[in-house]
């Protein structure tokens, strides 16, 4: 088990400072239209910077048949938002910085700038999220509590949505040892509202904030299971405290799944419909949980191994400059409103995959294509 000081790091050696005008360049490209993690990543690690890819993206637009350029963000308006977060206290950090959670810098869609707040010492330390109903019962509220506190007493770090319910009543009781809040909407638009307290004291008791999202930036709901998905990615494993049917815990879980990373439920009351998201859970796999320690000795051999930055992986596949006509014409054939995976387009097509990947890139610039969990992607 960990020290109760928690003085264990689950990080690896920062291999990245950006300078001030790369992470101005870095703002610019993930601010421009109909580019998202996985494009940023694509992009860059094709043309080698961000603003050789910034002086690319209206040239990939018209390729994928874009009437017009999307709004490229500029200079002037990454700076000014730079400056606006500095003012509140956010330092926006990329994969590989100081205070960048090191497994969330893994994921394949994690944000190439994130906006931190609070201890940063905090967020390169193991984290176990905690989710669960935000009409959860009093006895699920009690026992995410329990968990919550005794994983803080065994050296982690919670991490969890700052919603009503299971996810606020662990960073409650984990303030003390250690809590982070990841925010659907900017540093300045928490929500619920009534929760704006409870952030104070994470961060006025060595815990923090994350969020990808601008100042100013009021959530939606589809800005939940995009937070949701850097809640199971910075995390060691996902606990599951009470969960209906197609709630959005479950949504945690399966991208926690998807991830690689560790799935726990706690069981409940088959008559109680708040726990029949958790209890399915349970059949198909996830560890019952019914004491920290079920949490800890399965985390405990993943964190003795080392962690490996994404940049000491093999490079990906090239793009190739300008694909046939044929050839763009054959893969948009094959594209449709329903989803189809990557590698089926290469084998169907016939094309190579750095084809392949070119005319989906093309088509996302120019804002008819759109890409789901598990490599699938389809027409907007």
């Amino acid at each position: 088990m960990l020290s109760p000081q928690g003085d264990t790091v689950d990080a690896i050696n920062p291999s990245v400072e950006l300078t001030e005008l790369e992470r101005i360049d870095h703002l610019r490209l993930i601010r421009s239209d109909n580019v998202g993690p996985r494009t940023f990543r694509s992009l860059v690690d094709h043309f080698g910077t961000a603003r050789a890819a910034l002086e690319r993206l209206p040239d990939l637009a018209r390729r994928g048949g874009a009437q017009r350029s999307g709004r490229i963000c500029s200079a002037d308006e990454a700076k000014a938002e730079l400056a606006a977060s500095r003012k509140f206290g956010i330092a926006w950090r990329a994969p590989g910085e100081d205070g960048y959670p090191a497994r969330l810098a893994m994921i394949d869609d994690a944000p190439p700038l994130l906006a931190v707040r609070g201890d940063t010492k905090t967020l390169m330390r193991p984290m176990i999220a905690i989710v669960g109903s935000r009409n959860a019962s009093g006895a699920g509220l009690k026992f995410a509590g329990q968990l919550a506190r005794e994983l803080g007493e065994a050296g982690f770090i919670v991490i969890s949505g700052l919603a009503r319910g299971v996810d606020q009543a662990a960073h409650r009781a984990s303030v003390e040892s250690g809590t982070i809040a990841v925010l659907a909407g900017g540093h300045d638009c928490i929500y619920p509202p009534e929760h704006g307290d409870l952030l104070t004291s994470i961060l006025d008791h060595e815990g923090a904030a994350i969020s990808e999202m601008p100042l100013g930036h009021e959530p939606r709901a589809r800005d939940f299971p995009r937070r949701n998905r850097l809640i199971s990615g910075a995390s060691l494993g996902v606990v599951v405290v009470e969960a209906a049917h197609r709630s959005g815990s479950l949504i945690t879980a399966r991208m926690a799944a998807e991830q690689g990373r560790e799935v726990f439920a706690v069981p409940g009351s088959p008559l109680d419909p708040r726990a029949a998201g958790a209890n399915d859970l349970i059949k198909q796999g996830a560890t019952l949980v019914t004491e920290a320690a079920d949490i800890v000795n399965a985390v405990q051999p993943i964190m003795e191994r080392p962690l490996m930055h994404p940049a000491e992986e093999p490079d990906s596949e090239p793009f190739e400059s300008d694909p046939q006509g044929h050839d763009r014409d054959q893969i948009t054939g094959l594209l449709g409103p329903a989803p189809i995976s990557i590698d089926d387009l290469v084998r169907m097509s016939g094309a190579s995959p750095a084809i392949v990947r070119t005319v989906l890139l093309e088509l996302e610039l120019a804002g008819k294509l759109e890409r789901h969990g598990g490599g699938l992607v389809s027409l907007l």
